[in-house]
């Protein structure tokens, strides 16, 4: 996160959990980020990232796991869709840095 920072990102996750749930996750799994709820998914909308997920021969709607960068000019300037959670960051930066 620091190396993060150190290049001018700023993170932001986004779940369609209730606040006090996401509060409760923030605490558990020390998040190092802000974590913003969208319980009527008008967020994940607008982004193309609610939808159809499928698990276990089961169909649900739910967030697609997609990350996106956003410049200083308010576009989107890269979609990350490809990732591991365990190596989303390095990805990035990786990214950023190479920009």
């Amino acid at each position: 996160m620091d190396e993060l920072k150190k290049a001018g990102v700023e993170v932001l996750g986004i779940s369609t959990d209730k606040p006090e749930k996401l509060s409760r996750f923030v605490e558990k799994e020390l998040l190092n980020f802000t974590l913003l709820s969208d319980e009527d998914h008008q967020v994940c909308e607008q982004f193309g990232v609610w939808g159809e997920k499928s698990f276990m021969g089961k169909s649900y709607d739910g967030i697609h796991r997609i990350s996106f960068l956003i410049g200083q000019d308010g576009k989107v300037e890269k979609v990350f869709d490809s990732f591991k959670t365990a190596d989303h960051h390095d990805i990035v930066l990786d990214y950023v840095k190479s920009a």
